[in-house]
């Protein structure tokens, strides 16, 4: 068995890994590379996994950087099965008509700055590469054995890090040997809101690869975030000023909804108007209703008394441009979510521009913000922020909030790989989907718990198995 690894390698995004035996050749997850324009379209728009060649693509979540190119691989003569979860299946197709609309808008901005001469520049895919793929989507529920061929059969379990996510357990015959291979996708966090906490596997494996996005890191409990989310909404009410929350669209705007409609059942939530500002964070808090039988033990128990755990009087969400538009002329304090996380495109910069240059409104961010971006100027409360192309004293409240990252820390990790090595043993791991001190910090987790030493692949390096 040979494995091959194309992307998340050596760095974060991108999730690719090809895995071949004399008889199958797998892809798990087929994520666009995000990063620096040029350098991503280059990584983007070529693949080094032969599409055509493709038996299956399993697919872990429904975030870009693990599905985001699954149309340009359709596109490029891929015409297999992609094996998910029903919810994985549902956010996926949703997230994929958003990102072949960012790329149609992308490539008629370049287009416009193009010198005479140039090739034309295209779209990586179109909304009809979507819909093709999409029809090749097969979901399996948690915990089935999936029979792929008399070879191979594969079964999901719960990741914990977004809705549908899955870990992969996968059983592929090999030179007459079945071997298991475990793939964790994005392993989630233990005790996150909504979410089941990852499943432990007590099986082993002769191969595991593994995510290492947060393996140097211990993460603050997700709970204070409901307190700290009470106490800013009392100061704006009593200062009339507005709260403005840049959230990305999948899993953090469901939480932060989630905590709100826990506040208002106890009756703690105080009397302001609260808005949802995001087309996209609209359409998938709708499959979080559809799915909402998945969702952990505390949901499953408010759902007795709560018919819709991300509504309630007082919240609105916000469908048209004239109604986001009207936000912005309105008076008195209220609370606004906003699509995008990092400040960098989406109705929130809008919301920006008008909040930041009152001492009296509050910018609530959320976690990490990567280096050049609006965000991250927030967040280190630069004197003046850039937006729109104009400079603006920032006097607003900045307040930065952590505790809702949905990737596992060190000792999440620890918890899951000890389980693991406990009830059957790791073979051989490989540690993806990280930066170098991260991948490093679980290679060293990892140390005592598998036959060999950890392997931190980087980009094109095939292994033997």
């Amino acid at each position: 068995m040979q494995l091959t690894f194309f992307g998340a390698a050596g760095e974060v995004t991108g999730s690719q890994h090809l895995l071949e035996t004399a008889e199958r050749r797998i892809l798990f997850d087929c994520g666009l590379f995000q990063g620096h324009r040029a350098e991503a379209r280059a990584k983007n728009e070529r693949f080094h996994c032969e599409p055509k060649n493709l038996d299956a693509v399993i697919l872990s979540h429904a975030h870009i950087d693990h599905c985001g190119n699954l149309p340009g691989l359709f596109k490029a003569g891929f015409c297999g099965p992609v094996f998910c979860t029903p919810a994985t299946a549902d956010i996926a197709e949703i997230m994929l008509l958003d990102s072949a609309h960012i790329a149609a808008e992308d490539a008629r901005y370049l287009r416009g700055r193009l010198r005479k001469g140039h090739p034309p520049i295209e779209p990586l895919y179109e909304e009809r590469d979507v819909h093709e793929l999409c029809k090749r989507f097969e979901t399996i529920p948690y915990g089935e054995w999936h029979e792929l061929a008399k070879d191979v059969r594969l079964r999901f379990h719960e990741a914990g890090h977004i809705l549908g996510s899955a870990i992969t357990e996968l059983e592929i015959l090999d030179g007459g040997e079945m071997k298991r291979v475990i793939f964790t996708g994005d392993l989630g966090r233990r005790s996150l809101p909504l979410l089941g906490d990852p499943v432990l596997i007590d099986n082993g494996c002769d191969v595991l690869i593994t995510e290492s996005t947060y393996g140097n890191k211990v993460h603050l409990p997700a709970e204070n975030l409901k307190t700290e989310l009470l106490r800013i909404l009392k100061e704006a009410i009593a200062i009339q000023g507005r709260v403005v929350i840049p959230a990305f669209s999948l899993g953090r705007t469901q939480v932060l909804v989630y905590f709100l409609n826990e506040l208002f059942n106890e009756g703690r939530l105080p009397q302001i108007p609260m808005f949802v500002d995001s087309p996209l964070s609209r359409k998938l808090t709708q499959v979080h209703r559809e799915h909402q039988s998945t969702l952990d033990p505390e949901a499953q128990e408010q759902r007795g008394s709560d018919t819709d755990l991300f509504g309630f009087r007082g919240l609105t969400y916000v469908a048209s441009p004239q109604e986001s538009r009207a936000l912005n002329d309105r008076k008195g304090p209220f609370l606004v979510i906003a699509a995008s996380g990092m400040c960098e495109s989406g109705r929130v910069v809008h919301h920006l521009r008008h909040a930041v240059g009152s001492e009296r409104n509050t910018i609530v961010m959320l976690g990490y913000q990567a280096e050049y971006t609006l965000g991250r100027r927030l967040v280190e409360r630069q004197p003046r922020v850039r937006i729109f192309d104009r400079e603006i004293e920032l006097r607003a409240k900045v307040e930065v909030l952590n505790g809702l990252s949905a990737h596992a820390d060190a000792e999440d990790f620890k918890w899951w790989f000890g389980h693991l090595a406990k009830y059957g043993g790791i073979g051989k791991a490989f540690i993806v989907h990280g930066e170098s001190t991260s991948a490093q910090a679980v290679a060293e987790l990892l140390h005592d718990q598998c036959n060999e030493d950890p392997i931190i692949p980087q980009f094109k390096q095939s292994f033997t198995v």
